[in-house]
């Protein structure tokens, strides 16, 4: 071939290598880090088939398999990203009626610790008035510039860590039973809490912020595997009705996030929305939604947003959500497949969770209570 030809078939080979590498199902982040970029992959796919028509000078069977492995990959990746399209119908019903007592609505936000723009979080903070206030990598410097917020938020749960996984809750709403879980390592919590909706029903809240695969961090997805499905296991055992949201450093289509969904029956309002990208702030050609807010099937969706930018390199995520146990019946839990389990507890075993909790009390509040199933 040609020396055209043969850059021509070496351009085609990356989509489809990049396609065909996670399914290898290695943890190395080098092979894991092509879940997160799809959408970059489809349009990598399109520019070397279109470059390859115009301007092959064989008809070399090489160059034409390569064709037909870059367009292979491409739907591939195409029906991968699918559900996070308006082709898809919704996997959460929309609410629009009136807030009745049972809503709840949250703003997550990975503020980058060394970020100093606190005012634009301010802001969005004052615009939307959240019930819930959650922000990632926040550290004791954070928790000063945030210290106002407590006029409004009576009700805090503070973790502050200059290791950028600190993080900080903040709630209208009168919470219980929290607690700061360290479940795959010592220096990366999580926080569970119960919340009480206006209406006086209690619900679970679970945020999270997990370490990615990377050459920075872990140079494997094994301990993010395990603690998403560790969570996703707690929550399927005690059918908690609640909402669990963070920077899960995962994009929403991966096998992890499908298996953890089919594994904790939790629903995603992004399907047959659109992709809600939140990383990278500061890179247009590069994004795709690592922050997500998943709930079970007795919510419905009324507000879903990526808000403007606030300095990180993470956009930050409002969702607003209506409780409604009758909906179950019109929002079936996604569906389990053979095997799950056991890919479960596998990936949860090689994690090695530690399993270490701090408990966090409230003068004044309710008296704790054992963890509460779904209400009637």
């Amino acid at each position: 071939m040609p020396v055209t030809d043969w850059l021509l078939f070496a351009l085609l080979l990356i989509p489809a290598a990049a396609t065909l590498l996670p399914l290898y199902g290695h943890d190395h982040w080098s092979v894991r880090i092509f879940d997160f970029p799809r959408q970059q992959i489809i349009l990598l796919g399109l520019a070397a088939l279109l470059c390859t028509a115009l301007f092959r000078h064989s008809d070399s069977f090489l160059l034409s398999g390569a064709m037909l492995a870059a367009a292979g990959a491409l739907v591939w990746q195409l029906v991968q990203i699918s559900p996070y399209t308006r082709l898809y119908k919704p996997q959460v019903l929309s609410y629009r009626g009136a807030d009745d007592g049972r809503t709840i609505s949250i703003l997550a936000a990975n503020v980058l610790t060394p970020n100093r723009r606190t005012e634009l979080l301010c802001r969005q903070i004052d615009q939307y008035r959240p019930d819930i206030v959650l922000t990632l990598e926040s550290d004791a410097w954070w928790e000063t510039q945030l210290a106002h917020l407590e006029t409004d938020y009576g009700w805090t749960v503070k973790v502050p860590l200059d290791n950028l996984y600190g993080m900080h809750l903040y709630s209208r709403l009168p919470l219980r039973n929290a607690q700061v879980l360290y479940r795959v390592r010592d220096d990366i919590p999580s926080i569970h809490a119960e919340v009480c909706l206006p209406g006086g029903d209690w619900i679970h809240i679970f945020c999270l912020h997990p370490m990615p695969p990377s050459p920075t961090e872990s140079d494997t997805a094994t301990e993010r595997d395990g603690e998403l499905l560790l969570v996703g296991r707690e929550i399927a055992a005690h059918d908690y009705s609640c909402l669990v949201f963070g920077d899960l450093n995962d994009v929403a289509w991966s096998h992890t996030s499908r298996l953890f969904r089919r594994i904790s029956g939790l629903l995603d309002p992004r399907i047959g929305r659109g992709f809600y990208n939140t990383f990278h702030a500061g890179w247009w050609f590069l994004r795709w939604p690592l922050d997500h807010i998943y709930h079970s099937n007795d919510f419905m969706v009324s507000d879903l947003q990526v808000l403007p930018h606030i300095g990180s390199d993470h956009f930050p995520v409002y969702g607003k959500f209506q409780y409604r146990p009758r909906v179950e019946k019109h929002q079936p839990e996604p569906e389990i497949h053979e095997g799950d389990h056991a890919e479960a507890a596998e990936k949860i075993d090689a994690a090695d969770p530690i399993h270490e909790r701090e408990r966090v009390e409230y003068p004044g509040a309710a008296p704790p209570a054992g963890p509460q199933s779904k209400q009637p």
